[in-house]
């Protein structure tokens, strides 16, 4: 998912209030690359195809959270747009493809009564660059959620990939949960952090990362916060036991295979409050 932006996981965001009551959610993301030029058609196709489904969705419950988001570092071949949507269970990702599958059948046989100049597949297939699109499913293994933003705030997304050595996992997790899970925890009790989360691909389809942190900010400041918690953190400890923790994270992981992506939402969408 590093390609997710490759992912960013993002992760992003998940549904704050309604996906902290559902353990463990799915994530299902859509890597795109759009040719250039063609970014408004892009959103024009989000708009009248996939975020009435998904819209729709979210409001029978189904759809905890979805949004697309852009990476704020691009690089040669690199992923341009990404779609995500969180659902509870793998019911709720067969509900969400089924119903744009629905929504794929209904507007071209419409189309084929009005005949356009163009249909919405060959406007598709303009928009994007069918080779390069990527898909992934991830499931949260532990998260945290702080209030809903603000209206508006669109924010901002880091992941962090990270390669665990075959076996190594359940170290990996517990020496990840005891060591910054405290920080990332308080850092959303002070409201410095929106949510957070470690997750995995729930089905295994890429050897370049096992576990992806992610990490939701209202903005780019807040980024420098988390950098800073951290480092204040290790600073408080003895030099023994910053080896100590070194030694954990160096023994069950590929730190040279490490990767981050940063990434701003341009679409954001939670449940409406009740």
């Amino acid at each position: 998912m590093r390609r997710l932006l490759l992912l960013p996981i993002s992760l992003l965001l998940l549904s704050f209030n309604a996906m902290a009551q559902q353990p463990q959610p799915l994530t299902f993301y859509y890597d795109y690359t759009v040719n250039a030029g063609k970014e408004d058609e892009f959103m024009n196709l989000i708009k009248t195809v996939g975020a009435p489904v998904r819209d729709k969705l979210m409001a029978e419950g189904v759809v905890l959270a979805w949004g697309m988001e852009t990476p704020v570092l691009r690089y040669p071949g690199g992923t341009t747009h990404l779609i995500w949507f969180s659902v509870a269970n793998w019911d709720g990702v067969d509900k969400v493809l089924t119903a744009m599958e629905a929504q794929l059948a209904k507007i071209a046989a419409d189309e084929a009564k009005t005949k356009p100049a163009k249909t919405t597949a060959q406007r598709t297939r303009e928009v994007f660059d069918m080779s390069k699109t990527r898909d992934w499913l991830s499931r949260d293994v532990v998260a945290n959620y702080g209030p809903p933003p603000a209206a508006g705030v669109l924010p901002v997304t880091r992941y962090n990939f990270i390669k665990v050595k075959p076996g190594k996992s359940g170290e990996y997790r517990a020496t990840w949960e005891k060591y910054n899970k405290p920080v990332f925890d308080k850092l959303v009790t002070d409201g410095v952090i929106l949510a957070y989360g470690m997750s995995v691909e729930e089905v295994k389809t890429d050897g370049d990362f096992t576990h992806f942190v992610w990490m939701a900010t209202a903005n780019m400041g807040g980024l420098e916060k988390i950098a800073a918690a951290f480092a204040a953190d290790r600073a408080r400890r003895t030099e023994d036991e910053r080896k100590t923790i070194n030694d954990l994270f160096t023994d069950v992981t590929e730190p040279d295979k490490a990767r981050s992506v940063v990434t701003r939402l341009r679409i954001f969408r939670l449940p409406a409050s009740k």
